[in-house]
């Protein structure tokens, strides 16, 4: 362990907090089911067989091995298990309960919301007042499953990724759901870790060019030359070799915002899309809800990215587009013709089973530099402007394109909440 001078780094009191199958779960306590015990399996789409699954409770993951990305015709017809649909906004009415029981032991600073169902809290300065880091995370265990009936898991560390690892790989796994990882304590945790791509930040690719560099374990990782992991995959290199290391310089008050701003929409298609007017016309719906969010906060980008992910079953992965606009804008057919433009230079009948577009460049609205022969674009704007008023006052559905009802998806997301249906059943 002489390799590296661990007192240079932060040793903090970080706990990183999932709770155990979140969507499966709520649905599991909202039906007076035990989480741990309820055969619960959350769908995106009920209707379609092709429906991705979002969430299953612990139980279906144990006996039917049916996880988050498997498909709703891959559910036995003939078993206890319940298939729902999501409800998204009870997930987040949820999530930000659970939240208020986390600012029972830290301040805002202190607290970092991972995603809905996973934060890391920074109880350093908690530890005078509650106890020590064990002791708080039984507590905020126990409130939660008193309070909320959820199940919730904690992973301890000297720093967040340590209590990310400790989190993924020991305390997620068994009761008493609760798990402690230390610099000290690297070569028995962190450096165990199999396979690669348990490790977190290694994707499948990073696996692959590992093992071509001859590196087949955490351990291993940690005893490379940075050096050489550096001018081999760049700045990620130096970034794997330390975090294989347990190392992890950041402090979660100190957390900077992001420079970048940006606004983004993803869909993952229900069906592979084969047919080219089908698929603009999702570009071009997808183009009109990031505008609309452009318009409402008085924003305009100048440039825009196109992801189209292509379905699992062809070689190629899809392609990625960068798309420079000659000045700012925020009109929807405009951007959307760009885009579909872009579309149609690139696409070789390839079935697209995703659809990424994000805005870029942010600029405010006052900002713009007003151009002579630009004018003429303003009927553009005013349509636009008519187009969010009508959905604000009468809702989304008030006013869609004609090709929304036919391969278009408009129609079916217009009620939906992060992505899936969000009004109580």
């Amino acid at each position: 362990m002489g390799l590296v001078d661990f007192s240079r780094f932060p040793r903090r009191s970080v706990l990183c907090i999932d709770v155990k199958s979140f969507f499966a779960s709520v649905e599991a306590v909202r039906r007076g089911l035990d989480p741990l015990e309820a055969y619960i399996v959350v769908v995106s789409d009920v209707r379609r067989a092709g429906a991705i699954v979002l969430a299953s409770s612990p139980r279906v993951k144990l006996e039917y091995n049916i996880k988050t990305g498997n498909r709703l015709f891959e559910i036995p017809k003939h078993s206890p298990i319940m298939v729902v649909e999501p409800n998204m906004a009870l997930y987040i009415n949820v999530n930000q309960a659970i939240q208020n029981i986390f600012r029972r032991f830290v301040t805002d600073e202190d607290l970092h919301v991972y995603s809905i169902d996973e934060s890391i809290l920074d109880v350093t300065a908690s530890r005078n007042l509650f106890g020590s880091a064990e002791v708080i995370a039984a507590a905020i265990l126990k409130i939660v499953k008193d309070e909320l009936g959820l199940i919730v898991t904690v992973g301890i560390g000297d720093n967040p990724l340590l209590a990310k690892l400790a989190l993924d790989n020991e305390a997620k796994k068994r009761p008493p759901w609760i798990a402690k990882w230390t610099y000290e304590m690297v070569p028995e945790t962190v450096w165990k870790i199999q396979p690669l791509t348990a490790f977190w930040g290694i994707s499948r690719g990073y696996d692959q060019k590992l093992k071509r560099m001859g590196i087949y374990t955490i351990e291993g990782l940690a005893h490379a030359n940075p050096l050489w992991l550096q001018k081999t995959l760049g700045v990620i290199g130096v970034q794997l070799y330390y975090h294989a290391w347990g190392l992890d310089a950041s402090i979660i008050s100190q957390k900077e915002r992001s420079k970048r701003k940006s606004y983004s929409k993803n869909q993952i298609l229900m069906r592979d899309y084969d047919v080219k007017e089908e698929i603009l016309m999702i570009i071009k719906e997808m183009v009109g809800d990031v505008c609309t969010r452009l318009r409402k906060h008085q924003e305009k980008c100048q440039e825009v990215y196109l992801k189209i992910g292509y379905s699992d079953r062809n070689f190629k992965l899809g392609f990625t587009a960068r798309i420079k606009l000659i000045r700012p804008e925020h009109a929807t057919d405009i951007i959307s013709e760009a885009a579909r433009q872009e579309f149609s230079k690139r696409w070789q009948g390839e079935p697209v089973r995703s659809v990424n577009v994000t805005a870029g460049k942010i600029v405010s609205e006052g900002h713009e530099q007003l151009e002579l022969f630009f004018e003429g674009e303003e009927k553009n704007h005013a349509i636009d402007r008519v187009v969010d008023d009508l959905r604000k006052r009468f809702g989304k559905k008030m006013i869609f394109y004609a090709g929304s009802m036919a391969g278009g998806t408009f129609l079916e997301r217009a009620d939906y909440v992060g992505g899936h249906k969000g009004k109580s059943e």
